[in-house]
């Protein structure tokens, strides 16, 4: 089970380019795209999905030619995307037994039966005959999964699945999405970095349309291994600390700030060395490109 994706553009016809030569190889598991708002990720899960096509390149799902077979890809396919609509005076099961009819789920035994377990499975069993405008953000998406699931697909996209969920809601979404990776290649889309650290054996970063870098997030991780420094300062004084220093982040722990920087060696006597996040890498590399006029 794999899918690839080889040299893939796409340029809008207002002359954005999207995406430039895109190439990934991605096998069953978590694997995780991790970009800024406008980094191309939404154009190539779209893409992906088989909701628009590419000016150039290929992509393949095992013996399927995404590109001159959309409907092929369709049968297996299972797609959240960051924004999907419901009705919102329909229940749950209502609108799971609309989607399984749709997708060729025709018996009606069959669809229940389906539809049942799903809900089970993600956890709206019990809220099944509410109305989808009295459910909360997590339980929305939770949904949203489930209609993803209709058909057993083998390809599952989520597109910025976690974004405006609360702490509780997006660990019982990671539980979920951890679950299928087990048996499917998904492919997790977001900007939020603790996602891919959290959930993902496998991970990209893409910026202006382009794969910055591949790898695993621990290997990735790696990279910066006794590189990353700490301190807390006072906040007047970060400005003279960014001309110094190389500061790739700053933040607040309980009213005091810290500095992040990259450094071969301890930048001076007050810092401390500490671990490498998935954060302080994808930082890192975002202000190098920065700096580079790449992004």
């Amino acid at each position: 089970m794999k899918l690839e994706i080889q040299n893939l553009s796409k340029t809008y016809p207002n002359g954005v380019q999207a995406l430039k030569n895109v190439s990934l190889d991605i096998g069953k598991g978590m694997f995780g795209l991790l970009g800024q708002n406008g980094a191309g990720k939404s154009t190539l899960m779209r893409t992906l999905a088989t909701l628009q096509t590419a000016d150039e390149g290929t992509i393949s799902f095992n013996d399927i030619d995404v590109l001159k077979q959309p409907e092929e890809l369709r049968k297996v396919l299972g797609y959240l995307p960051q924004e999907f609509g419901v009705y919102p005076n329909v229940t749950a099961e209502e609108l799971l037994l609309h989607i399984a009819d749709m997708k060729g789920i025709t018996q009606e035994g069959e669809r229940k039966d389906q539809v049942g377990a799903l809900l089970q499975r993600v956890n709206l069993y019990g809220v099944r005959k509410k109305r989808l405008a009295g459910y909360s953000g997590g339980m929305k998406q939770r949904f949203g999964i489930a209609q993803a699931l209709l058909g057993d697909p083998e390809l599952i996209i989520v597109d910025e699945p976690t974004a405006g969920l609360d702490p509780m809601e997006r660990n019982r979404f990671y539980n979920l999405l951890s679950e299928l990776g087990e048996d499917n290649v998904v492919i997790l889309s977001t900007h939020i970095v603790e996602d891919v650290s959290t959930l993902c054996n496998e991970m990209a970063i893409i910026g202006k349309g382009e794969v910055i870098l591949t790898g695993k997030p621990e290997e990735v991780e790696a990279s910066l291994n006794g590189k990353i420094w700490e301190k807390q300062i006072e906040r007047p004084d970060l400005k003279v600390y960014q001309e110094k220093y190389d500061v790739i982040a700053n933040h607040f722990h309980m009213g005091k700030m810290m500095i992040t920087v990259v450094a071969d060696d301890m930048p001076d006597g007050g810092f401390y060395r500490k671990a490498p996040t998935l954060e302080d890498v994808y930082f890192n590399l975002i202000q190098n490109q920065q700096k580079a006029g790449v992004l």
